[in-house]
């Protein structure tokens, strides 16, 4: 069973085309038309194992708001999509992530209901050109289109550009094993028989 989706989404202020492959090995172009959102999504792909193909045309003359957004939301429908009904995966995945001063643990639930909590502040306004905000705002948008649980919560971390990483690279280790394929159950992991 192949475990992949594209979505297309079409807005006033955004055209996206997203290919995502659960079972990849982190290969795929980004083309956001933002420099740092595409070295996240980069992380993102390497990290999580999955292919990953985003384009972009948004509305950048006004800011990088609505191209962010609407990548997570594409993400996280591509993310609905590519697991159908959930049966054989692990559901549940945590990552703790050291890099460099930073310390960042993510926990995802892909059990078809949506929350999230983030505990992750940027002190600095951006990071580069980049709003720092929108980091918290694309995985907002990613969870709540993935029908996810995600918390976020940083321990600790100075550098603006390391707790961004961070915090991708931790999210997409623990989506990475919430995806995986459980090696002793093929069944819907729930007591309900369904998510």
């Amino acid at each position: 069973m192949t475990r992949t989706a594209t979505i297309a989404r079409k807005t006033g202020e955004t055209d996206i085309q997203l290919t995502l492959n659960l079972d990849g090995d982190g290969g795929g172009t980004r083309a956001s038309g933002i420099g740092f959102l595409d070295h996240m999504l980069d992380l993102l792909a390497k990290h999580a194992l999955i292919d990953l193909d985003v384009t972009a045309k948004g509305d950048l003359h006004v800011d990088d708001h609505h191209t962010a957004e609407d990548i997570g939301i594409a993400l996280g429908q591509a993310m609905h999509e590519a697991l159908g009904n959930r049966a054989g995966i692990r559901r549940y995945g945590h990552f703790t992530l050291p890099m460099d001063e930073c310390l960042v643990t993510a926990a995802v639930d892909l059990g078809g209901r949506y929350a999230f909590e983030y505990h992750a502040p940027i002190a600095a306004a951006k990071i580069g050109t980049f709003d720092s905000e929108l980091v918290e705002h694309f995985w907002q948008s990613f969870a709540a289109n993935s029908h996810s649980n995600l918390h976020v919560v940083l321990h600790h971390g100075r550098n603006s550009h390391h707790i961004a990483e961070c915090v991708f690279k931790a999210t997409a280790r623990a989506i990475r094993m919430a995806a995986e394929s459980d090696p002793r159950s093929d069944a819907i992991p729930s007591t309900k028989g369904v998510l």
